[in-house]
């Protein structure tokens, strides 16, 4: 059995990947972000659950132990939307990229690819030891 047979590697070379085909399109956005009709373009969000028997169909439930603790479901009120709101700025040029958002994109981009080569980096040297190769 190789190393790309086991499913979180394969799953991890899978997203950082995807994280370098999405590096590529957002460079696109900002090096078009002052050309007339642009507009910009980015990859479906990455979902392990998508790859086949790598998540399980058990969901996490939280439960309310003591009655003065927060509440961990979101109420209706004051609850966070996670949903991102859509660009509707046009910039001068009349396209719809704007250069803040492309590099915060960009930025958080780049962060979720050094924790995905970070785990599995620790994940080769977990798999090392227990073979008895120290690093």
């Amino acid at each position: 059995m190789g190393l790309m047979d086991m499913p979180v590697f394969s799953a991890l070379t899978d997203k950082m990947r995807w994280h370098q085909t999405r590096q590529g399109l957002l460079a696109e956005n900002v090096a078009n972000a002052e050309t007339p009709g642009y507009r910009g373009r980015d990859l479906k969000q990455y979902d392990f659950a998508d790859r086949q028997g790598m998540m399980s169909s058990s969901a996490v439930v939280t439960a309310v132990t003591q009655p003065m603790h927060f509440s961990a479901s979101s109420g209706e009120g004051g609850a966070f939307d996670a949903q991102r709101m859509a660009n509707f700025e046009i910039t001068p040029e009349g396209n719809g990229v704007t250069l803040e958002d492309e590099m915060m994109k960009v930025t958080t981009n780049m962060m979720d690819y050094q924790a995905a080569t970070s785990i599995y980096q620790k994940s080769v040297r977990i798999l090392r030891v227990a073979l008895g190769k120290n690093v």
